[in-house]
């Protein structure tokens, strides 16, 4: 299995762009895949320098309905109109992200997908898990096992009625098995990495080999002491995994080196263009 990530949000492989977002390639026997896209065209630029055909992919997945991870897909399909799109019929709803009484008008920020790619014919919608084939299969969360993420609290649906809580049902998550190898991928773990994990063993009835997530317990100012013992207790309980980490782009990097000094080496960063060692 080959994983490489086409874009995240720290610098590099030196010739690779990097931005707030999210991609990763993804090789198996079977397949070509992405998992997410970008917020711009900058993970396509990018595999063309790391040496990947897009051309080749079969098999697109966007995590969830966010435009940092949806961007590239219209640029894509102009490269590739016959791989096959899924997301969650729910991803193309709009999202929106409140910034705050001090952003005045602007305060609620549309953060969702361009529409234009609910229009490509190749895009599958789906409700709920889904089987591809032996090689791929894509799961939700139907009950949460722990509370969500505390940055998540600003993240909103809008509605004709006003702004409602995101409940994340836009959200699943890749089940990648090749060579006796099993990877979990997930965008932002918006539900919780600890839920998605629980919900893996509920289905599965083991543990990823490999876990490769954004955790988004990212902020943008000095963490407080309760955030703070947060991300050390999901460091905390994941360790108790027989899995390998990764993680980049929503982590944030104070919380991935405040992870890092509990999880030791079974927590790796992956920067932009960098590829994934599976054995």
């Amino acid at each position: 299995m080959r994983i490489v990530n086409l874009i995240e949000n720290t610098e590099g492989i030196s010739e690779c762009l990097y931005e707030h977002g999210l991609s990763f390639y993804i090789e198996t026997k079977g397949h070509r895949a992405l998992f997410d896209l970008g917020q711009t065209d900058s993970s396509i630029r990018n595999a063309k320098a790391l040496g990947v055909d897009l051309k080749a992919v079969d098999t697109v997945v966007l995590s969830h309905g966010h435009y940092d991870h949806s961007g590239g897909i219209i640029p894509f399909s102009k490269i590739n109109g016959n791989a096959l799109i899924y997301m969650q019929s729910s991803a193309g709803g709009d999202h929106y992200a409140d910034d705050g009484e001090s952003a005045g008008d602007e305060r609620y920020r549309y953060i969702g997908i361009d529409k234009d790619i609910l229009k490509l014919p190749q895009v599958r919608l789906l409700k709920g898990d889904h089987v591809i084939d032996d090689e791929l299969e894509l799961f939700t969360i139907k009950d949460r096992t722990h509370t969500l993420p505390f940055t998540n609290r600003r993240l909103l649906i809008g509605t004709k009625d006003g702004f409602i809580a995101d409940d994340f049902s836009h959200e699943h998550f890749l089940v990648v098995k090749d060579k006796g190898l099993t990877v979990l991928l997930s965008g932002c773990a918006h539900n919780g990495i600890l839920s998605i994990l629980d919900a893996y063993k509920e289905k599965y009835g083991t543990h990823p080999d490999i876990v490769i997530s954004g955790f988004h317990l990212m902020v943008k100012r000095e963490y407080r002491e309760n955030e703070q013992k947060e991300v050390r207790a999901i460091a905390e309980e994941i360790k108790t995994y027989r899995t390998r980490f990764y993680t980049c782009h929503c982590t944030g990097i104070p919380a991935f080196e405040e992870m890092k000094r509990i999880m030791g080496d079974q927590l790796v960063y992956i920067h932009s263009g960098e590829e994934i060692v599976t054995g």
